[in-house]
């Protein structure tokens, strides 16, 4: 007996096996620092804490509509509107277990097999196998890590195949924010070509400075009408062991999602449902901003400390990650190897830029405590030390 053709053409992915890694040495006795993985090392906000425990406490914890409450569809409704300056109904918007779920869905009812998706490298480690589950094909775009997206790449990748391009803003792994000049540029080649236009929001609340975030679906009611926004509550609310997310768009689209989860998983997690709730009405949690300020100051620590190691690193506008330049480190095992000897030998977990299509760079996640990323730098500029090949890199990189 063997396994389905699909299930052996999925990777684990890299970032979850990464981290399993580096808790797996812990649990050894290693003194780790991770990090790998995009979680927020702060608790959920007091009213989402509470709003969950009364909800166990009441006994009332049932299945829900399979697209969510009606309390929260409309609660997200209304906050992407507040957000993104477009009204939606709360028929246009569907709960799901995660952001990642939420994407899945969206893929699944829009991609037929052999439709392709554009991908923006350096993309998230999960979209190619998302879209491979759907039996599309991920199109891999080149594009520039440090100064933007190169549409001219973007347009000669279009295909008589092509059905979605995938943004990321905030992204994941560079921290780069698409300008509002940029989103619309991608929108309007969307339109022209007849493309849907899939636009994962998961950091748009973590913007620190220059141009605030933009949508596409605030450029146009026609680009609004082939636009699926995905976000969800795990960065911006640290809930992300709460699972719970959701996709807002067209409602034919939004039918389909919540058709295929129905059966797929039936609905979503009751409790995570009304702590979501509570974080949305009533004004921001506090909590909010005071995350947000902790994460700006992390990160202009941390950037400073890797250029001081002599690392080309793109300046990180949102998000919570870095994305040094490491090429003139690498042997023959490129990003990976990079990565094994730092986790095995110095006890510091990255994530190799392969994982998101370019194995010249590593992601360093700072959703961790400023002691530990200035450990973190300590044990990084060691092994660029230790290693008989950088000493003249970082030499050349400082000339």
């Amino acid at each position: 007996m063997s396994l389905s053709k699909r299930a052996q053409s999925i990777s684990l992915s890299v970032t979850l096996a990464l981290d399993a890694r580096a808790k797996a040495l812990v649990d050894a006795g290693r003194d780790v620092i991770n990090m790998s993985v995009g979680e927020p090392d702060f608790p959920a906000p007091q009213a989402v804490q509470d709003a969950a425990c009364a909800k166990v406490r009441s006994g009332d914890v049932k299945y829900t509509p399979a697209a969510g409450t009606r309390a929260l569809r409309k609660a997200v409704a209304d906050h992407v509107g507040a957000v993104r300056g477009v009204k939606y109904a709360p028929e246009e918007v569907c709960i799901c277990h995660s952001t990642k779920h939420a994407l899945s869905g969206a893929v699944l009812t829009l991609v037929d097999p052999g439709d392709e998706v554009l991908l923006l490298l350096p993309a998230w480690v999960s979209y190619v196998e998302i879209v491979r589950i759907a039996g599309g094909v991920p199109v891999e775009v080149p594009s520039r890590t440090d100064c933007g997206p190169d549409f001219a790449a973007i347009e000669r990748a279009i295909t008589p195949k092509t059905k979605c391009v995938l943004l990321n803003s905030p992204s994941n792994p560079t921290g780069y924010v698409w300008t509002k000049e940029e989103v619309r540029q991608l929108s309007e080649l969307c339109e022209r070509r007849g493309l849907w236009l899939l636009s994962d929001e998961i950091y748009q609340r973590l913007v620190y400075e220059g141009e605030s975030f933009a949508s596409p679906v605030s450029l146009s009611p026609a680009i609004r009408a082939r636009t699926v926004i995905l976000d969800g509550a795990s960065k911006s609310y640290a809930m992300t062991g709460y699972r719970i997310g959701f996709a807002a768009g067209p409602r034919e689209v939004i039918s389909g999602i919540e058709r295929l989860h129905s059966h797929l998983t039936g609905a979503p997690n009751a409790v995570s449902q009304e702590g979501y709730l509570a974080a949305l009405t009533n004004g921001e949690p506090p909590e909010v901003a005071k995350m947000a300020a902790e994460f700006d100051a992390r990160r202009r620590v941390l950037v400073d400390a890797l250029r001081e190691l002599g690392l080309q690193t793109p300046w990180p506008r949102g998000a919570f990650y870095a994305f040094p330049d490491v090429r003139a480190y690498l042997d023959e095992r490129g990003t990976r190897g990079f990565c094994e000897d730092l986790l095995e030998k110095h006890n510091l977990a990255l994530v190799p830029g392969t994982a998101f299509g370019v194995d010249t760079h590593v992601r360093l996640s700072y959703a961790l405590a400023l002691p530990k990323i200035q450990g973190a730098m300590a044990r990084l500029g060691d092994f660029l030390r230790q290693h008989p090949r950088r000493a003249h890199a970082l030499a050349a990189a400082r000339s």
